[in-house]
Formats: C-alpha cells, structure tokens, sequence
C-alpha cells in the first residue's frame, strides 16, 4: 500500500511540475518583421494608404493577426486586403478559388490573389499608396505564397507605390539548399524563377532575390527580424506554429514536404484528406509492408518508413482504402527531403510501374522544375546520378543567394 502511495505522490509531483512549466509565459526569442514595424519602423506606413497581403499566419509572438493589429493603430490607415491561395482566412482549400468579399471583422475589401487575378490590378489599388506583405512560407519552391509576393512586387513597381516584406522564418531554417534549379520553360504558379526546390531563403531574403535578380526593380523594403539565426528550424525560435495552408498542419510536415510534395504529380496520393498530408503516401494498388521494407532498406539519412493504410476524404483515392507508407523525420540535419521524395518516387514507380504513373498534364515536371528528373526515372536511372547532374547549378545558385542573405 505504501509503495502505491509513493507511486501516486511521485506521479502527482511530476504532473504538477509540468503543469507549472505548460504554465510559464513563452519566452519572446526571436522578433518577427511585423513586430519591428510597430516598434522601429510605423514611420514607413504614417501618412500612406496601406495595402495588407496576408493570410493567418500573419500573426505576431501573441498570436495577434496582423489585419487587426494594423486596423486598429490610430497610426496607420488601412484600406485594403488581399489574400492569396486559401484566402485571407485560411478556409479555402488546394486550388480552389477565393472571390472578392467584405471582411466581417473590419468591413475592409478583400481581393483575390488567387484564381483569376494572381497579381493586383489597377483597380484593387486605387486606394493604396504602400502594399505590405506578411506571410508565413513554408521553405520550399512549389509553395505559391512567394509568387504571390513576386506578381505584387510587379503591380507596385508599376503604380510607382513602395512594397513592404515583413520578413518571417524559414521553417526549415536558412542554411540546406538543396534540389534542381528551375528551368525557365517550367515557369508557372508553382515555381516561377530559377531557383532550388529547397532555397533555404526567408521571404525578405526571396523579395530581395526576385527583385534585382529577376528585374522586378520594386521599391522594396524588408523589415528584418530580430535574433533569427539560420540554423533555427522553426521550433527554436519559440514562435507559435500556425497552419500555412490547410494541408500544412505541423512543423513535421513542412519538413518533408519539399520531397513527398512530389507525390502530387504521380497518381499516388500524398495523403490530401487524411490527417497526415505529405507525411501519408499511398495508393490501393501499394503493398504497405513491401515498401516500407523498401524504403528502410536503402538506409536514408534522417528518415524511417512505417507501413501504413488510410482512406482520402477527398482528393486522389477518395473514399478508397489505400495503402502506402508513413514518413519520419529521425534527424533534421541529415535529412534530405529532396533526395528522399526521388527515392520514393523511383521505388514506387519501380515496384508498381503497370499501376505507377506521371499524370498526364506534367505536374511532376512543373514542381519538380524539368523534364529529365522524369525521364531519367522512367529510364530506371539511379537517384544518385540524378542528384548529381543538377549539383553544378545548385552550387552555381548558391553563389547567387549569398549577396541577398540578412542574418
């Protein structure tokens, strides 16, 4: 009895210290681009008509949203919004486009930058002087946010206005890069410069790149964030996580997207309705077991494969029981999410090829910025002399990035 006494007061002790801990208020690391505005650099917005680009990572280190911190500065006129894939809110999904709307809260216009207006007409900024942009990037190419910056960047450089990046984390942090740099007849809304699929670039780093490199020639100005260092992956700058994008739930799934996002230009699904997107992979015509043990076998750095089953809610596979693998990040530092994507790619499309397909309309080719990654696995290929043909205009790239890097 006195040992099960022990036991409950040795369990209610340490449930206790960890209460207190879940308790303590978060300790303010890093400073985000939009809390440097408000405390260093208002006298950007003062006077002008602000434009607000931005969605609901646009948040500060409370939490705070960024539409109602600048609508309710005395200081700062706001008069517009504009949102882009998934909408100012956040409640669209994948691909689906956003109307022009009145948001509820401030009763401010809202404008798509998504669908069939990618970049600001005239007539959205009729009644702006400066366009902000603050919006959480999730580190990889194919993520459309940073195009959306790139087409505002343009509309105000061609209405003479000032743009504003309110820089923000790279959740992976700034320092893998890593991935074939995009070849220019692959240009689209899912990889619109060349760069690697893996930059290792903040947003404000990417603004600065796009602007001189790309001959945008905006009035730019990047509002820095404070104590952010490039080894930091997002969890150690102690700033809360918001979803980018409805299917961008976790840091974990930031992670491995830059490789398992891949999986959408195939016929397998990359998980899309399921509670693990790009985490889950798999297809009905996949043995679990057998790829997993594939996958396992080749010893990939930083990253374990378990079996697993899951039925889509929507999207490929919907309503069908499929049968794939779940991905693991064992160690950050080791794993690389581009060569472990190609990996499963190639074993699928090896173990599966009467089933496996591209799909038909080249989205492989557009995220993955080429043609001959495709054509090479198709020919059987190893990864290894993938990787190492595009590792001369990675390098080259590298280069590049330096002169645009702040921290």
């Amino acid at each position: 009895m006195r040992k099960k006494l022990t036991l409950l007061a040795l369990f209610l002790l340490v449930f206790s210290s960890w209460n207190t801990a879940e308790a303590k208020p978060r300790q303010k690391n890093v400073e985000l681009g939009v809390e440097t505005l408000f405390r260093e650099h208002k006298d950007l917005l003062k006077g002008k008509r602000v434009g607000l680009i931005t969605n609901p990572t646009g948040v500060d280190s409370e939490l705070r949203s960024s539409v109602d911190l600048f609508a309710e500065d005395p200081d700062i006129e706001l008069t517009a919004l504009y949102g882009p894939e998934h909408g100012v809110r956040g409640d669209a999904q994948a691909g689906d486009k956003v109307d022009y709307y009145i948001d509820e809260k401030t009763g401010l216009p809202v404008y798509s930058l998504y669908g069939d207006t990618r970049k600001p007409t005239p007539e959205m900024l009729k009644n702006v002087d400066i366009l902000v942009f603050d919006i959480q990037d999730v580190g990889a190419r194919f993520y459309t946010y940073i195009y959306t910056m790139a087409y505002a960047m343009e509309a105000a450089k061609e209405k003479g206005i000032p743009f504003v990046v309110l820089d923000r984390p790279n959740p992976l942090g700034g320092e893998v890069v890593e991935g074939p740099v995009l070849e220019e007849e692959y240009s689209s809304f899912v990889g619109k410069y060349p760069i690697p699929l893996r930059h290792g670039m903040t947003v404000g780093e990417l603004a600065q790149l796009f602007n001189e490199e790309f001959g945008i020639g905006a009035d730019l100005t990047v509002v820095k964030m404070k104590k952010w260092k490039r080894s930091f992956d997002y969890d150690e700058t102690n700033l809360p996580f918001v979803m980018p994008s409805p299917n961008m739930p976790t840091l974990e799934t930031a992670f491995v997207y830059p490789g398992t996002g891949l999986i959408e230009g195939t016929n397998v699904s990359e998980g899309r309705g399921t509670t693990k997107p790009f985490e889950l992979l798999g297809a009905p015509f996949i043995n679990g077991t057998e790829l997993s043990e594939k996958l396992n076998n080749l010893h990939l750095d930083g990253v374990k494969f378990r079996a697993a089953s899951f039925t889509p809610s929507f999207s490929k596979h919907s309503g069908q029981l499929s049968h794939g693998v779940q991905v693991y990040v064992t160690d950050r530092e080791k794993y690389k999410s581009v060569e472990t994507g190609l990996y499963i790619v190639k074993t699928i499309h090896d173990l599966y090829g009467e089933e496996f397909s591209f799909n038909k309309s080249g989205n492989f080719d557009l995220l993955i910025g080429n043609s001959w990654v495709r054509e090479k696995l198709e020919k059987g290929t190893n990864v290894e002399d993938i990787i190492a043909k595009w590792q001369r205009d990675t390098k080259a790239f590298k280069k590049i990035r330096k002169q645009y890097l702040l921290y």
